[in-house]
């Protein structure tokens, strides 16, 4: 089985997670997985991007430190890491999906002119 290279806890710094939030995909895929709350395949989240540029941006989000990824027979499944993100910047997670949340009409709208 393969698998993949996670920072451990210790090793994720809040740099590294600020670059992975910054990028509007990145943002939509930790809105999905802290709205489902379940862990998913990177085909269930519908991101406005090649496959091969999804996979870029799920690897930013991974070696940041902010989703868990396995694979699972085929499939690679991603999670948030709540729990550690929440440990070392207590309220951040939280309020960059609320955040998220309050733009997407927005974005939404604009996309649609």
């Amino acid at each position: 089985m393969r698998v993949l290279e996670h920072p451990t806890s210790e090793e994720i710094r809040l740099e590294a997670v600020l670059h992975a939030f910054a990028d509007p995909v990145r943002l939509e895929v930790v809105r999905f997985l802290a709205q489902t709350g379940r862990e998913v395949s990177c085909s269930e989240i519908d991101l406005v991007v090649s496959k091969s540029t999804g996979t870029h941006h799920f690897r930013v989000l991974r070696e940041a430190g902010v989703i868990n990824q396995v694979y699972r027979g085929t499939a690679k499944m991603n999670s948030l890491r709540r729990d550690d993100l929440d440990a070392l910047f207590p309220g951040l997670l939280d309020s960059v999906v609320a955040a998220t949340a309050r733009q997407r009409p927005a974005v939404e709208a604009s996309a649609h002119r």
